[in-house]
Parts: C-alpha cells; structure tokens; sequence
C-alpha cells in the first residue's frame, strides 16, 4: 500500500473526504518527523515506537572500485514494532502458510 491507497482507507473508515484523510495524514507524518529530528521518541501504545539510533563511523568496501571507502557516523531513524502489531502480523503470516490438505494415494 502506498500513500494514495493509505488516504482512501482513512477515508473510508473514518467517513471524511479523501482531501482531509489527506491533511490528517501528512500532520501526523510531520509530528513524527519533526519530533524525531529534535531527537526524542515516538511512542505509540500498540503500533510501535519510532525513535532515532546513531551509527558508528565504519569503512566499507566499494562494489564499483573494490576501494575502501569511510562512512561517517551518523544518526538515521528506526522503527520498533509493539506487541499487538508483532501479534496481527503473526496471526496472517499463520494464516497464509497453512498447508494444503493431502488426498491419500491409493
């Protein structure tokens, strides 16, 4: 799902236009944007936690020239998943592997 396809749902279930699901949408994104980029957390009970981690200075080799090559550290965003997000997403996971009943050969 894309955001297109996130705007329509919000409408859908919540019963306002696209053009508001829409608005509501990108204010969220921008609270969480802007809260992480002050370096604190984004904690949702349930969904997940967003927060900031920073990375290590380290080398790297190039694919293209096989050089060594020295990334700097740096502090990039990450996402925790809640228990109840953890769950729903098991529970379909489950549901599509369940295996195919077996006819017995004869």
């Amino acid at each position: 799902m894309n955001k297109t396809g996130l705007v329509k749902s919000l409408a859908e279930k919540t019963g306002v236009t696209q053009k508001d699901a829409a608005k509501v949408l990108d204010a969220v994104l921008e609270s969480i944007q802007s809260t992480l980029a002050q370096g604190e957390k984004v904690q949702i009970i349930g969904f997940g936690t967003f927060e900031v981690r920073d990375r290590k200075a380290r080398n790297v080799i190039s694919p293209a020239t096989g050089k060594e090559i020295k990334v700097p550290a740096t502090r990039v965003p990450a996402f925790k998943p809640g228990k109840s997000l953890k769950e729903a997403v098991a529970v379909k996971a489950a549901d599509k592997k369940k295996p195919a009943a077996k006819g017995k050969k004869k």
